[in-house]
């Protein structure tokens, strides 16, 4: 995990250009400059990006809806032949980024979740408003002449998630303590992005990190590492573009904590393979999104992703 986390940092320090007034130039670059963080508690409690990111690929500033649905499998693991359960995780969510000044754009996701699983005494589900997040970035470098050879985009910032979805004790002592509408904590989030381009080709880096408190409840979730690399590819003709991308994203779980106790086995770590695209005709777009796990330990193995999806539909504001 530190190799990666110097990788990211790494790449960060690469930005380097000549600097130009902006008013003189139609940053080509600004469709992608906001495809970055994720913010999924692990095994999709309160879940507002799903590791799909925060912000379309082709609209700047927006308002739209999205779906994401997350399956999971989960088991006891008291014997080796203990039986398997299923898990659906379903988020209908209203999301929004909007400009607030130069270089500053705030993003608002208020998300509707709507939970089910298979269980040994029958089925569950739970539905309801998730954790309303609040994230605000700012844009600390931008090439802007049109001749270098690479364009360089980075930006960092932080936000807040606020406790709107409920948090039910009793689930928490469960095989997988996610399956929750919220964390019922106050949370914070710190994250950053670097985005390297060479004509209609690019690459996409993200890091943030979300920091978790305790509940009034006395439970606390662990905090959470997320990191990703995309590489995508820009088609534009008269009203129409086209944005595919296929690339990396990584979760890291610490553990939860109860009464200030540590929980065993609620720490954990995925890695998926991602791969969509974005469609945009005059203001509208429409984005697809797919994850596929590569490598994972979720729970000490008692938890097991099996896919992500995600569709959304913006307008461009």
């Amino acid at each position: 995990m530190k190799k990666i986390i110097l990788f990211f940092i790494l790449l960060f320090q690469l930005a380097n250009a000549t600097e130009k007034d902006s008013l003189q130039f139609r940053n080509p670059f600004a469709k992608f400059h906001d495809f970055l963080e994720d913010d999924c508690d692990a095994c999709g409690c309160s879940a507002n990006g799903g590791s799909m990111g925060f912000a379309s690929m082709l609209n700047s500033n927006f308002i739209g809806i999205r779906y994401f649905n997350q399956n999971y499998k989960s088991t006891d693991g008291l014997y080796s032949n203990s039986l398997w359960y299923t898990e659906n995780f379903n988020t209908n969510q209203v999301w929004a980024r909007i400009p607030v000044r130069e270089n500053l754009q705030v993003s608002v996701l208020l998300p509707y979740h709507s939970h089910n699983r298979a269980t040994a005494i029958g089925n569950q589900a739970i539905s309801g408003l998730g954790d309303v997040t609040l994230l605000a970035m700012y844009r600390l470098y931008q090439t802007h002449k049109d001749s270098t050879y690479l364009v360089h985009t980075w930006q960092m910032g932080g936000g807040l998630k606020l406790p709107t979805g409920k948090f039910n004790e009793t689930n928490s002592g469960a095989i997988n303590p996610s399956f929750q509408l919220g964390t019922g904590s106050w949370d914070y989030l710190l994250a950053t992005e670097y985005i390297v381009r060479r004509k209609q080709f690019g690459l996409n880096t993200m890091l943030n990190y979300i920091i978790k408190t305790e509940n009034q409840k006395s439970y606390r979730f662990g905090n959470q590492l997320n990191y990703a690399a995309t590489f995508f590819y820009l088609y534009e003709k008269d009203t129409f573009s086209f944005a595919p991308q296929i690339g990396l994203a990584g979760e890291n779980y610490e553990s939860n904590y109860q009464y200030r106790q540590k929980l065993n086995k609620t720490a954990g770590n995925a890695l998926f393979g991602k791969l969509g695209f974005e469609v945009g005709r005059n203001a509208f777009s429409l984005g697809v999104n797919a994850m596929l796990p590569i490598k994972q330990n979720l729970t000490g193995g008692n938890v097991e992703a099996n896919y992500r999806w995600s569709v959304n539909l913006n307008y461009s504001l």
